[in-house]
């Protein structure tokens, strides 16, 4: 048996006017999916708890098969785990966005204009990053750069509920709005000010901070070897953290530019050698509802479909082949950030055939009735399935 986990990262959505009153998974042609779809069992899948945030990290988590309520210790110790830094039991690893905000007098006048500083690249970024160590680095503060706009802040005795604003909610709003200075977080916003006049449109933005994160190995709790295939540090720290086998792709972005063929391919060449699980996750339906990108949002829907799926199952068609396709959490487009809703989810076995629905979409999902409450359960639901 062969599992295949394609992660379409904030894929599912609300009715678009710009569509006609259709979401962009109904919009999509994805034949691909489609089809699996008529012979899937297909539902809904709560991925995030009530008590945590809608993030990429609470919902990957849970839909590897990890209770994000048990193991959840933020978000920047995941990613610190894919750079290679190593946390002390009382560090505290805070994402570093690089931002672009408008020009104004005033720091907390100024507008959110874009969350990843116009898509800053990876070099350009590591010189602002190498300029922020010079200014405000020190024994207790270092920051570490990641890729593009993403990277990490540790802090030497840190303390957390720091109450930090996503930069990716505030697109488009004045930041004042959105800051709210407690004595745990005062000198960070202060190297936030102190950013924005060293340059006048770009700025350092912290969020999302936590102690070291420990997981269980996922070969441990599902007795299968596995690889993680991402763009995102995120989501190869989980890989890390969790004793999967890392694959970085050349190409891959994160946006919907990145190597869709790479990683099918890194995925078939996986499972071939060895490997009994391969979890591709892709981010960029995820960057399009961010940016509000309607079309690119369909798009990379389609893109998902035919340059990912559609390969994979020709290869493996010889193989005992079990698919999973979900997003990780809704990113509406009118709304640029992420909710909590439950996503739609379908499960294939070439196997085994069973009646499913017409369409992959979060209605058709719905129309089931299949429900999971506890996102977590769905991995176990997937790896052990009509064996």
């Amino acid at each position: 048996m062969k599992y295949l986990v394609i992660l379409c990262d904030g894929m599912s959505d609300l009715p678009c006017d710009e569509l006609n009153g259709k979401t962009p998974m109904e919009a999509a042609s994805k034949p691909t999916m489609d089809r699996l779809a008529c012979a899937s069992e297909a539902g809904l899948v709560k991925s995030v708890p009530d008590s945590l945030p809608p993030g990429s990290d609470v919902a990957n988590l849970s839909i590897l098969g990890y209770n994000p309520e048990e193991c959840y210790t933020g978000r920047s110790p995941l990613e610190a785990a894919s750079m290679g830094i190593e946390m002390d039991a009382d560090d505290v690893a805070i994402r570093c966005n690089i931002v672009s905000l408008s020009k104004e007098d005033s720091f907390h006048d100024a507008v959110m204009n874009c969350y990843c500083a116009n898509d800053i690249h990876t070099p350009e970024a590591a010189k602002v990053i190498e300029i922020a160590n010079q200014e405000f680095g020190s024994e207790k503060l270092k920051f570490y750069p990641g890729i593009s706009y993403r990277h990490c802040l540790i802090i030497k005795n840190g303390k957390i509920d720091l109450d930090m604003t996503p930069p990716h909610d505030i697109t488009g709003k004045r930041i004042g709005d959105y800051i709210k200075i407690i004595e745990k977080n005062q000198f960070l916003y202060e190297i936030m000010e102190k950013s924005y006049f060293l340059d006048n449109s770009k700025c350092l933005w912290f969020w999302g901070e936590g102690k070291r994160a420990e997981l269980p190995l996922f070969r441990e709790k599902f007795g299968l070897s596995s690889v993680m295939i991402s763009a995102v540090d995120l989501l190869k720290g989980i890989g890390k953290l969790t004793g999967m086998e890392v694959i970085n792709v050349p190409g891959a972005t994160g946006y919907i530019d990145t190597n869709f063929t790479g990683k099918a391919n890194a995925a078939i060449n996986a499972l071939e050698n060895g490997a009994d699980l391969a979890y591709i996750h892709i981010e960029a339906p995820d960057e399009c509802g961010h940016r509000g990108e309607v079309n690119n949002k369909v798009k990379s829907i389609e893109l998902i479909d035919e340059l990912v799926l559609k390969p994979v199952l020709k290869v493996m068609d010889g193989e005992h082949l079990r698919v999973l396709i979900a997003p990780d959490h809704p990113t509406p487009l009118s709304l640029k950030t992420h909710t909590r809703d439950p996503v739609p989810f379908l499960i294939y076995d070439n196997k085994t055939s069973v009646t499913g629905v017409s369409t992959f979409t979060e209605k058709t999902a719905k129309s089931t009735g299949i429900y999971i409450e506890n996102g977590y359960e769905l991995m176990e639901r997937f790896t052990n399935a009509r064996n």
